[in-house]
């Protein structure tokens, strides 16, 4: 509501307002040291849009006060607890909370507002509007088709589901092409796509509108609409006069009437839009009323839209769109109003006056619609907190003879229909005496005839009287050399050595005083730095964040062109400084290059020319020329040219039949530039391909044909439409004319050719506009087959017992049918030379490339007898392979022993066990065992050898040792060829004999979790160890020492008592019955055979047990560890069979009534490995 003043009454307002200046400070900035009501700091922006893709959505609200400010907030006018809602995520000491993205988020949608209270006031934030984005949808509907009559206008409704602005909508097929508009069709700004007037090429099935989002990054697609154009029978009978029925004058599909008003705020873009129907199609001409088109206006859409970007007051007024063709015209006026949102004129401001004052808090604000101002005190409407010395008049409020109770918060929203202001003015109300902020005692320095300022920032109600006074002194400074500033700060100018000692401010008023000293140091004039006053250095500037100083070092991160320049270093003391400056030079990549023009338009070749860029600081090198053409591969730029630096133009050679545009870029010692804006298009004509197919290939997969193939031309290579290629070809070894064949691809095979004869082969390119140059010929052969016939006299000679050289005669070429690949070699081991029976090896092969006849096969096995054949290959493959030669190698050394171990270790002795080599290659003939004594020092034993020529030995006890030392023990296999590598193991004498002796199991496989050991004496203690084959010293994974029971607790305990036996008897005989029970049962089920049950159901394993080499099963589960050894003496029992069948099926094989074996049918149990432990036999020494 606004008041009519009286003249008496202004003048009243006058004269307070000329009082409250007198006794208020304005735009205060109280210290926090000071009680104050809250002051806002940070607060929500007026919006904010919760986007899917964003993790969390902050509500920041921050004030400063004194007492700290408590914080509340409302939503939809409603408090609004943030506290209690566990997902939301708080700040101690804040009053901001944060929205995670990991829900439901729409119940958090609202006009949120904080409240930042302490006991002196509350400041008010302004709304904010957290607004969810729901995904925006199309209905599910079905549309029916439209049909319209050829020349009449129609329209396709998008109506685009509501989102987050800035909504753009497209028109397109299901395919994804773009509905072409022109000066007829066109999309309207409210998405719907209009037909001026429609023609048979419209009827489509697939008109699609589509919706996107950026904001939201979604896109939504609209159903399908089908149009269906029904041709016009009168211009198919009579066309000439047709068209005059048809044609018809224009009017405006949109928008509809005559005239229509349009309001926009200001700053937004001005759009207004007139789309026609008529035939001939109507055009758009744009006017405004009594004014020309403002500067700036666009027109867009083929002259249907007018666009006035950043609409402002003087873009209000009356616009006319008129649509005409040859048979009239038709108008439509817009009256359009530019608005505006709120705008201070006179903002609120925060004030600190004294007790008894009259206080005014002026707010006002224009826009359009004019703003209505609002009033709160404290965050409550004025209304509902009266005051008695309070009253408004028009945009302000007086405070008349305030009181420390008035001291509040004052809020001033102003508002229209395009948004608000909201604006808070901390109102205090109290006298305080001075209070100094500059520090006590400070330090002040200045050179002589210069100047200096000496500070003292007080804060008071009413303001303070400040004076200065220098030593002891009572009186004030004076003099013209000496000026006290409103902040209380005094300036000494040309100051002189006796301006040196301690000066004394004095900051009164009516409630209190204060003071502070402060010390001055004069120095005379001099040059250079002094450290006594604390040097500093400053580099400039110091305030963007991509400079730093280390060291007295300017450093600057991420250099762009705007660092280039001049910079000054500035090193200053308390007093004095002193500077210095550096030029710094920017080297970049060149500016791209500008004024690009085609010129001498010769058919297939063009010029260019450009005006370099910049090039930096930095001379270009060169310039690269590249094109893009819009046929092949639309949107990908290749290299065409590249031309020397001091060129600017050159004449580009281009193919034919190519739209092409060019782009040019510099280069540098930095690197490439960014390339220049692309020409206009330049279409060159057609023409006969300029090259032929390169890399022709001949090659033949079969015998009787040959495969031709090309590298084909690249698509922008063709030159024009219709491109093909002719193969020529003719055999070369014969007269024959040349067989063409025309093809479109870029291979071809050549059927019922000879085996292998060579040709001549030639393919040329041809297209619409002729054929290309002349094609180079180019040889091959046909097809090849393999090779028909082995390498003869085929001989091997023995060079060692491990390498053989194979001799041979090379197959002719005339058998070859073929390219000669070369050479194969194919080798089996028949057998052992020591072992007379025959059993087959893996077979080898090496081969050896090219012609040749000769070569050697290496890694043989000594002591053996091999078989080998040779044959010879092509491309095709291997041919037939050559008469077996068989051969022996002599004999050789044998391989390292696998086993060599220590079994037992006394004061004196050592005894040790090993097994035979695996592959003697060879007769043995003996071992050779050795030790010498190695008791950790530099200085080793003698080297002791025994010659043990018995083969058959497997174990030997070493005598005579010297107690409690460490041997090193080597053991060699020998044949009459000598001696194989070593095996070796050390071991260490006891101190003492021990009372028993060491007892080995045989090796026990490693997938074993436990060991039984039998025949141990009951009440005996024994040292029980695990340790690996190949041992090192003795050492054990395990060992422990166990204590057999006596044969008392063995045969007594629980098994003598009645109640166990009892039991036990009890068990049987139930056992018993439901034994007969299961017996009875399966007879009344009838008898089969077992073996009609293994017919009817094969399996691997029973089939493996009827056919004829069952006696060649064996269970793997039974086997020992390889080369473990099974016993010490070497010994088998005489009442082991072989054709036991325990040894293939499960110890408790079952047999039925007819004898048929069904230890498969029955339960697998697993079988416990038992190992006995037998002391080793002792060899003789």
């Amino acid at each position: 509501m606004r008041l009519q003043r009286s003249p008496a009454l202004a003048a009243v307002l006058i004269i307070i307002t000329c009082v409250c200046a007198f006794y208020t400070t304005a735009a205060i900035n109280i210290p926090l040291e000071i009680e104050q009501p809250p002051t806002i700091t940070a607060q929500p922006p007026s919006s904010l849009i919760a986007f899917p893709f964003d993790e969390s959505f902050p509500m920041t609200c921050e004030a400063k006060g004194n007492p700290r400010p408590e914080f509340r907030w409302t939503k939809n006018g409603q408090e609004f607890n943030h506290s209690v809602d566990p997902r939301l995520m708080k700040e101690e000491n804040s009053g901001t909370f944060v929205i995670p993205n990991n829900g439901n988020l729409t119940e958090y949608q609202g006009t949120y507002r904080c409240y930042a209270s302490n006991t002196l006031g509350t400041a008010v934030s302004q709304e904010v509007e957290f607004i969810v984005s729901n995904e925006p949808k199309f209905p599910k509907e079905t549309l029916d088709p439209v049909k319209v009559d050829e020349g009449q206008p129609f329209i396709l409704k998008c109506d685009p589901p509501t989102g987050i602005p800035p909504l753009q909508i497209y028109w397109m097929t299901i395919n994804m092409q773009h509905i072409q508009q022109d000066e007829r069709v066109s999309v309207g700004l409210n998405g719907d796509l209009y037909f001026s007037h429609a023609v048979e090429k419209d009827s489509r099935t697939d008109y699609c509108c589509f919706a996107s989002f950026p904001r939201i990054r979604t896109i939504v697609q609209k159903t399908a609409m089908s149009v269906h154009v029904k041709p016009s029978k009168l211009i198919k009978c009579a066309p000439l006069s047709a068209n005059a029925i048809l044609e018809r004058r224009p009017s405006l599909l949109t928008p509809p009437g005559v005239q229509s008003e349009k309001q926009l705020v200001k700053g937004d873009d001005l759009e207004l839009e007139c789309i026609p129907e008529g035939i001939p199609t109507p055009k758009v001409e744009w006017v405004k009323i009594g004014l020309g088109l403002p500067d700036g206006a666009e027109v867009e859409n083929h002259g249907k839209l007018l666009i006035i970007p950043r609409a402002d007051q003087k873009d209000s007024g009356k616009y006319m769109c008129k649509a005409k063709n040859p048979l009239g015209e038709a108008v439509h006026y817009f009256t359009v109003t530019v608005e505006e949102p709120p705008e201070w004129v006179s903002e609120p401001q925060s004030q600190l006056s004294m007790i008894g004052t009259d206080v005014l808090i002026k707010c006002s604000a224009r826009g359009t619609p004019e703003p209505s101002i609002t009033w709160r005190v404290n965050g409550v409407p004025l209304k509902d907190s009266p005051a008695a010395n309070r009253r408004i008049f028009d945009d302000t409020i007086i405070i008349r003879n305030s009181k420390a109770s008035d001291s509040a918060v004052y809020q001033c929203e102003a508002s229209n229909r395009h948004g608000s202001l909201l604006s808070n003015a901390n109102i205090m109300i109290r006298n305080l005496p001075p209070m100094i902020l500059t520090k006590d005692g400070e330090g002040y320095f200045a050179v002589e005839s210069r100047g200096v300022t000496l500070h003292c920032n007080a804060f008071s109600s009413p303001p303070s009287t400040i004076t200065w006074s220098k030593d002891d002194s009572s009186e004030s400074v004076e003099g013209s050399r000496f000026k006290i500033h409103d902040d209380g700060s005094l300036e000494i100018s040309r100051a002189e050595k006796s301006d040196a000692g301690q000066y004394t401010c004095l900051a009164k008023n009516t409630e209190g005083s204060s003071n502070i000293d402060a010390m001055l140091y004069v120095k005379g004039i001099h040059t250079g730095f002094t450290s006594q006053l604390g040097q500093s250095i400053l580099c400039l500037p110091a305030s963007v964040n991509r400079y730093f100083v280390e060291d007295s070092v300017l450093h600057i991160v991420n250099v762009s062109h705007g660092d280039q320049g001049v910079y000054r270093c500035v090193a200053r003391t308390p007093v004095d400084q002193d500077e210095a400056s550096a030029l710094l030079m920017v080297l970049d990549v060149p500016d791209a290059p500008e004024n690009l023009v085609l010129s001498e338009h010769r058919g297939r070749s063009v010029k260019l020319t450009w005006i370099p860029g910049d090039d930096h600081n930095s001379s270009i090198t060169d310039f690269i020329i590249e094109y893009e053409e819009n046929k092949w591969e639309m949107g990908k730029w290749r290299e065409l040219l590249r031309v020397s630096r001091n060129q600017n133009s050159a004449v580009l050679r281009l193919h034919g039949h190519v739209e092409y545009r060019f782009r040019v870029y510099g280069v540098n010692s930095v690197g490439a530039g960014p390339p220049s804006k692309p020409t206009e298009m330049y279409r060159t004509p057609p023409a006969a391909p300029d090259k032929n197919p390169e890399n022709i290939k001949i090659e033949g997969h079969l015998p009787h044909e040959m495969d031709i193939n090309w590298e084909p031309l690249l698509p922008i290579e063709h030159n024009g439409p219709g491109l093909e290629y002719k193969v020529s070809y003719r055999r070369q070894d014969v007269e024959e004319e040349w067989t063409e064949h025309t093809v479109k691809r870029h291979s071809f095979v050549v059927k019922n050719t000879p085996t292998f004869v060579p040709y001549e082969i030639k393919v040329q390119a041809k297209n619409n506009q002729g054929w290309g140059p002349e094609p180079r010929i180019v040889s091959g052969y046909s097809g090849e087959d393999f090779p028909s016939t082995a390498p003869d006299d085929v001989a091997v000679e023995v060079m060692n017992s491990s390498v053989v050289k194979v001799t041979w005669t090379p197959v002719h070429k005339d058998k070859l049918r073929g390219h000669l690949g070369g050479y194969r070699i194919n080798w089996w081991r028949l057998r052992s030379l020591v072992d007379s029976k025959k059993r087959h090896g893996d077979k080898h092969m090496l081969t050896f490339p090219g012609d040749r006849n000769h070569a050697t096969v290496p890694g043989l096995t000594p002591f053996s007898e091999y078989s080998l054949i040779v044959m010879t290959f092509n491309g095709r493959g291997n041919g037939p392979g050559s008469h077996p030669i068989n051969f022996k190698t002599p004999e050789g050394v044998p391989e390292k022993n696998p086993v060599f171990r220590v079994t037992d270790v006394q004061r004196h002795s050592i005894s040790l066990t090993w097994t035979p080599p695996s592959e003697p290659n060879g007769i043995l003939t003996g071992y050779l065992l050795e030790y010498q004594l190695i008791n950790g020092t530099e200085e080793v034993g003698a080297l002791q050898t025994i010659d043990i020529n018995n083969p058959k030995t497997s174990k030997w006890v070493l005598r005579d040792l010297e107690p409690l030392s460490k041997y090193k023990l080597y053991l060699r296999s020998c044949t009459t060829k000598g001696c194989g590598p070593v095996v070796s193991e050390e071991c260490t004498t006891d101190l003492e004999t021990s009372e028993g002796h060491w007892k080995i199991s045989e090796a026990l496989n490693t997938s074993l979790t436990s060991h039984t050991i039998d025949g141990l004496e009951p009440e005996t203690e024994y040292i029980v160890r695990l340790i690996p084959i190949s041992r090192v010293d003795n050492y054990s994974i395990f060992e422990d020492v166990i204590m057999t029971p006596g044969l008392a607790s063995v045969h007594g305990g629980i098994s003598t008592q009645g109640w166990f036996i009892g039991l036990m008897c009890a068990i049987a005989l139930l056992t018993l019955i439901v034994l007969i029970a299961c017996f009875v049962n399966r007879n009344k089920g009838g008898k089969y055979s077992v073996k009609e049950k293994e017919d009817l159901h094969p399996d691997v394993e029973s089939q493996g047990m009827n056919d004829d080499t069952f006696c060649e099963y064996s269970d793997n589960d039974e086997k020992p560890l390889k080369g473990s050894q099974h016993s010490l003496s070497r010994e088998i029992k005489a009442g082991d069979s072989g054709d036991s069948l325990v040894d293939y099926g499960d110890e408790d094989a079952q047999f039925n009534e007819d004898g048929s074996f069904i230890g498969e049918y029955g339960p697998r149990k697993e079988k416990r490995v038992s190992a006995e432990i037998k002391a080793p036999v002792q060899t003789p020494a």
